[in-house]
């Protein structure tokens, strides 16, 4: 039943007591968020049609009840086969805990309890309720103080058939009152005397009657007086006494007429005017053919036998005349001889009975003699393991009645004994004991929570008993959401503690992310490799080709994630690739024969150039000690000229055009230096003209030429153009 919930509504969370009818559990009421008791019939009942629907209408009835002394009742339901009742839960202890810590009490907390409990009493008895069952056990004492009548109604619910079956009622008699153990109707004056009793043994520490069995505790209640209270403990009142010496009168007539009455007379004992009252006298009423007493003997009755009875004075005077004349005894006269006669014959029949009963009581004795079975005590076996309580039981002479109860139990650990019946009691050797052992705590199956949050993973946890530190998690990368359980243990469908198990759950943290890096400019296998190294992945069908003025191969895009940006690995890209210049696109060479500035020196070349691929680009920088050829390559498109201009130690020293309209290749520029004449014409200073005009010309002294850009002095490296 453990972690069961009752009816949808009732967590069932530990065992809290039970007896021979019922199992009692302490609850949570999931509705209203607060804590219940709910009683919850013994299996062997649920088919005993007559048992239950009387059970069900008087807890019913007692539900009607509302007292701030009486156990409030919530609800009644059926689930399969379970019947249960649904209590306010009282943290406490009931009073038979207390009588058996500390008893005696102190009067003044005795009449405290027990004007409580016949205040509840008032309450039912005037909604029609008897209780039938009034005993410590079935009184809670909250932490408070409060006192709490609980099983209102229950009691009326067994039937003769559950007296032999069930321990509550056979531990309950010793609280019968005497009309309850004839089995006679009781009424309200029923509970005032089982009331009675337990103000009794809070007050002495004692029950007012024992015996071997639970009908000769009975018959105790009919036919015998108990001690006075005052006779254990001096300690008590006379007037408390007084109390209880009414309550428990076996006559109910000369009991208190209501728990009303009963009521005034707790409230008022303890006051000092009535501490040392005279102690209760009550006369026996004429009609009370329960009370035992000596009857006559019937005689026979005849015309004879009266006449006998009858002894004429003339008889009695003609005897005493006899005797003082002859000195002797008495005359017999006929007359006497008469009046002997009618007695011989009954004093025969009386002996001979007497002799016979003799005869068969000292039979009786020598069998029973013989039969008698030595009592032993029964071996506490509580927190005993099974094995070694069953030893102990048998060493002792006693036998383990079968089948042995087993539940589930949190606070006992498996295999232990948690109960037994009879403990530290005085039984016949050979009696059977009932031994109720744990299962331990009621295991629980594991439910799979791969692909949920860990949120509502711990909460279902939690309401099993899982504590949150034993609630264990570790991260990884995954492609699963942030906080998504990716496995488990226990796994799903395991059977585990919820009380000891401890629960780890592998979390996921979303995926791992890595920084794009820039793939504009690169050569595109570079770009491949790069995105490998990282975890990206760039498919064919990815790479987008284009005409560009960038270099064939360049990567000139990337898409969807730019430069610095954060990306979980694994992420595809894609990147656009130059197929090459566009068709319209022209790729023309200028020739440039270039001297230093003074001859035999060497000078600081500088070449940049603009075209349809770009502004101010650089061509490249070389140092010359002679005049050198140099092939600037440039891109021209129709609405795009290139420029082309030489910078020599630091100086400007001319710019060239190069236009898409002309078709014929650029001719040669000629840059002279100071002290050298140019091949044709050369301006004295530098000038600046379209490349293929007459403005400048090549020198001729010795030139040497490159296509991929100016030759150095054999010290420098060259550098190529872009393109």
């Amino acid at each position: 039943m453990i972690g069961h919930e009752l009816g949808g509504r009732y967590e069932i969370i530990s065992r809290i007591g039970g007896g021979g009818m019922a199992l009692v559990y302490k609850a949570h009421d999931v509705l209203l968020n607060r804590k219940v008791a709910v009683k919850v019939l013994r299996q062997q009942f649920v088919h005993d049609e007559e048992f239950i629907r009387r059970f069900r209408r008087e807890a019913q009835s007692a539900a009607s009840l509302s007292h701030p002394n009486v156990v409030s009742i919530y609800d009644v339901g059926q689930e399969d086969d379970v019947h249960f009742i649904v209590m306010e839960y009282v943290e406490g202890s009931n009073l038979n805990e207390i009588i058996h810590e500390r008893a005696p009490l102190q009067p003044e907390e005795a009449v405290h309890i027990a004007a409580q409990i016949c205040d509840a009493l008032v309450s039912a008895h005037q909604n029609q309720i008897i209780h039938r069952d009034i005993k410590p056990h079935n009184i809670l004492i909250g932490k408070n103080g409060r006192v709490k009548v609980t099983d209102f109604g229950i009691a009326r619910a067994v039937t003769a058939s559950t007296i032999t079956q069930t321990g509550s009622v056979v531990g309950s008699v010793h609280y019968f009152s005497p009309e309850h153990a004839k089995g006679t109707s009781t009424g309200e004056k029923s509970d005032l005397y089982s009331l009675g009793i337990v103000l009794y043994q809070m007050l002495t520490g004692k029950l007012p009657f024992h015996g071997e069995s639970p009908i000769s505790v009975a018959l105790k209640h009919l036919q015998e007086t108990f001690v006075e209270p005052r006779v254990i403990n001096s300690l008590i009142p006379q007037s408390v006494e007084n109390v209880i010496l009414r309550a428990m009168r076996k006559n109910p007539a000369e009991r208190y007429a209501s728990a009303s009455d009963m009521l005034r007379d707790l409230e008022t004992s303890l006051l000092p005017e009535r501490l040392h009252e005279p102690k209760a006298v009550f006369t026996a009423i004429a009609d009370d053919l329960d009370e035992t007493r000596v009857m006559p003997a019937i005689r026979p009755t005849s015309a004879a036998g009266r006449q006998a009875d009858i002894r004429p004075a003339a008889s009695q005077d003609r005897t005493a005349a006899a005797a003082s004349i002859n000195g002797t005894g008495p005359v017999e006269w006929e007359d006497d001889k008469k009046r002997k006669a009618w007695w011989k014959r009954p004093v025969t029949v009386v002996i001979a009975t007497l002799v016979i009963i003799a005869g068969l009581y000292f039979a009786v004795r020598a069998v029973t003699n013989s039969l008698d079975v030595p009592e032993v005590t029964v071996p506490y076996v509580i927190n005993e393991t099974e094995a070694d309580a069953i030893k102990m039981l048998e060493e002792a002479g006693l036998v383990v009645e079968d089948p042995i109860e087993r539940e589930y139990s949190d606070e006992v650990a498996e295999g232990y004994v948690y109960n037994q019946s009879k403990a530290k009691l005085k039984v016949k050797k050979g009696a059977s004991i009932k031994l109720y052992v744990s299962l331990g705590s009621e295991l629980s199956t594991m439910t799979s929570y791969v692909g949920q949050p860990i949120a509502n993973a711990k909460e279902d946890l939690a309401a099993l008993g899982v504590d949150d530190i034993r609630i264990t998690t570790t991260q990884e990368f995954s492609d699963q959401e942030p906080g998504t359980i990716l496995s488990q243990t226990p796994e799903a469908n395991a059977q585990f503690d919820p009380k000891t198990e401890t629960v780890h759950f592998t979390v996921s943290k979303g995926q791992e992310t890595v920084v794009m890096p820039k793939l504009v400019t690169k050569k595109e296998a570079e770009a491949k490799v790069l995105l490998s190294q990282l975890g990206l992945v760039l498919k064919e069908a990815n790479i987008v080709r284009e005409a560009s003025y960038e270099p064939e191969g360049t990567v000139i895009a990337q898409f969807p994630y730019q430069e610095g940006e954060e990306v979980g690995k694994g992420a595809e890209v894609s990147i656009t690739v130059s197929s090459g210049l566009p068709k319209d696109a022209i790729e023309k060479k200028l020739n440039l024969q270039i001297s230093p500035a003074q001859a035999g020196t060497t000078s600081e070349i500088k070449i940049t150039y603009s075209d349809a691929s770009g502004e101010n680009k650089e061509w490249g920088t070389r140092k010359i000690k002679d005049t050198q050829r140099f092939t600037v390559k440039v891109i021209v498109a129709p609405n795009k000229d290139a420029t082309v201009t030489v910078i020599r130690d630091n100086q400007f020293v001319n710019t060239f055009t190069v236009t898409y309209e002309d078709e014929q290749a650029p001719a040669d520029q000629t840059i002279p230096g100071q002290g050298q004449q140019p091949t044709d014409q050369q301006p004295s200073e530098p000038a600046t003209g379209t490349a293929g005009s007459d403005d400048a010309t090549a020198s001729t002294n010795d030139p040497q030429t490159t296509d991929n850009g100016p030759s150095n002095d054999g010290n420098e490296e060259t550098q190529p153009n872009d393109h």
